[in-house]
């Protein structure tokens, strides 16, 4: 299947879930990475219940803080 990571095109496998996404893009500390699939933020609890399809555009979401 073919989706949208990070605004480039991928081919992944059919059935793929959201944390095995993470694993296959060595994502370090997944755990303090939101992903929006489709323009929707996942609750973290779905990333291992929720399939990619085919077409799904995903977006790693990563969150800064600093500041002076």
């Amino acid at each position: 299947m073919k989706v949208v990571v990070n605004g480039t095109e991928k081919d992944l496998t059919d059935g793929l879930t959201v944390i095995k996404l993470l694993e296959q893009e060595n994502i370090e500390s997944p755990d303090m990475v939101s992903v929006q699939v489709n323009r929707k933020i996942l609750q973290r609890e779905a990333f291992d219940t929720t399939e990619l399809q085919d077409s799904d555009s995903i977006e790693f979401l990563y969150f800064m803080g600093g500041g002076a």
